[in-house]
């Protein structure tokens, strides 16, 4: 069988070309171990470590809140100094979890440089890698004032609303209870001490440790809780017969905290709404509100009204909407118009009989108002009928705010650099870029040149076996 056999100028060549792709493929190769350091250190510069601070759970787990087997018994005397009263606690804060140490983490090993074959004798070494530029150190920062030390003084006062049902209108008086729930959100035990004040028409109905200080203000006794403790407290309250004729009605409710041997206190405090039911009962006619809701943007919002006509006559109707202070109707819409600043008039048109009318008024609110939430609104309806009495209740309705639960997020200070000096990997004025980072650049672009030429070179070389001359066949003296 005939051998093809290669020209000896084939084989020359095919020898003289394997070292020269050995060669440019090991430059590419330690081009690309050269920039692997130095582009690592122009991502990653050096910097100070990060310390994570947790703080310890304020608040304890998810137990009910008890409240208080004994209230706090009254003071000998109107607006002397109440007696202190120990309330029923809840469990204690669980333990500060701690933050796990960072993993350890080991420098990567660098390979032994690449070494050429040349056919038909010993391995050659490759040129030595060149050394990466050096990373110039950074300067720690200009020492700045020490980072405050937190407040030990902390705490949070939250309520219900007094809603009244339908048995309001058929009493002369109402008696009713507010359950307001305190929170410890220092980190110190602290006394303390709460007050609150109640809107024209309702009066203390006798809690416990309570006494009047005038002007519809109470003042309480003083607790003394732990750090992160949690109790709940009820006051007992009337609201008088003739109450709802003032509505809006709101009240609020005020905690005053501090520690032996800490300057200052603590304050805060919560506001509630009485919401009336519609009335005074009237066949005829129906009416409801929902709640007005402020999100934490503080954008308006909308109030929704719906009067019904449950007589068998049409009827025209008519619904007042009275607002407390700090919130407004900003542009009324069609068949609205303002009467005062706190009241605002909508017509409805006819209201056929067995239907509802419903509509939506724009609601805006001040930050100070919706700090002050929940607050409450009223809004009277109307129906005039063709033939018959005219027909009229009325009823209130809440208004919240998400600003009033939101606390501030307090971070420490982070120090900064005096003026003049740039950390490590810090961008400069020459197009962005670092001296390491354009060292890294350069060494990226050799490299990749190298590769090029090592491709071209093996693709050139290929090209020319395949189109030289056919090499003839040489039969064997053997056959």
């Amino acid at each position: 069988m005939a051998r093809v056999k290669a020209s000896p100028g084939d084989r020359a060549e095919g020898r003289r070309s394997t070292p020269l792709l050995a060669t440019a493929l090991a430059l590419g190769l330690l081009a690309a171990l050269a920039v692997g350091p130095a582009w690592a250190g122009a991502a990653m510069p050096d910097a100070d470590p990060v310390v994570s601070l947790t703080d310890p759970v304020s608040e304890p787990g998810g137990d009910p809140e008890p409240t208080p087997s004994e209230e706090p018994p009254p003071t000998e005397e109107p607006g002397g100094s109440p007696v202190p009263t120990d309330p029923a606690p809840e469990t204690t804060a669980p333990p500060p979890e701690t933050t796990p140490p960072a993993p350890e983490t080991t420098a990567p090993e660098v390979p032994p440089p690449p070494t050429t074959t040349v056919p038909g004798g010993p391995p050659t070494p490759a040129p030595p890698v060149p050394p990466a530029p050096p990373v110039p150190p950074v300067r720690p920062p200009a020492p700045g004032p020490p980072a405050p030390a937190p407040n030990p003084l902390g705490v949070q006062v939250t309520t219900q609303d007094v809603t009244l049902t339908g048995a309001y209108w058929n009493a002369a008086s109402t008696d009713t209870t507010l359950q307001v729930t305190v929170t410890n959100t220092g980190t110190a035990a602290q006394r303390i001490r709460l007050s609150y004040t109640l809107p024209a028409g309702l009066t203390d109905a006798g809690t416990k440790g309570c006494a009047a200080a005038g002007g519809g203000a109470y003042r309480c006794g003083a607790w003394t809780a732990e750090a992160g403790v949690r109790f709940s407290a009820l006051l007992r309250l009337r609201v008088d017969g003739t109450a709802w004729r003032r509505m809006p009605l709101a009240g609020s409710v005020q905690v005053v905290a501090d520690a032996p041997g800490v300057p200052g206190e603590a304050t805060d405090d919560q506001g509630f709404a009485v919401l009336f039911p519609p009335g005074p009962p009237v066949p005829g006619i129906a009416l409801a509100a929902d709640e007005v809701a402020f999100d934490i943007s503080g954008a308006a919002s909308t109030l929704t009204l719906r009067l019904g006509n449950t007589g068998p006559v049409d009827a025209a109707g008519r619904v007042e909407v009275v607002l407390p202070a700090g919130v407004t109707v900003p542009t009324p819409p069609p068949g609205c118009a303002a009467v005062d600043e706190a009241r605002t008039r909508c017509d409805t048109g006819p209201v056929l009989a067995g239907k509802t009318a419903e509509f939506r008024l724009p609601v805006e609110a001040t930050p100070q108002a919706q700090r002050e939430a929940p607050l409450s609104g009223a809004v009277i309806g109307q129906l005039d009928p063709r033939s018959g009495q005219t027909r009229q209740v009325q009823m209130s309705f809440r208004i919240t705010a998400a600003a009033a639960l939101a606390t501030p997020v307090v971070s420490p200070p982070a120090p900064t650099g005096s003026q003049g000096v740039l950390p490590g990997g810090a961008a400069d004025g020459d197009g962005g870029m670092t001296s390491v980072q354009r060292t890294a650049t350069i060494l990226i672009v050799v490299s990749a040149l190298l590769v090029v030429l090592a491709l071209t070179l093996a693709t050139t070389s290929l090209r020319r076996r395949l189109s030289g001359p056919a090499a003839e066949p040489v039969t064997d003296p053997a056959d």
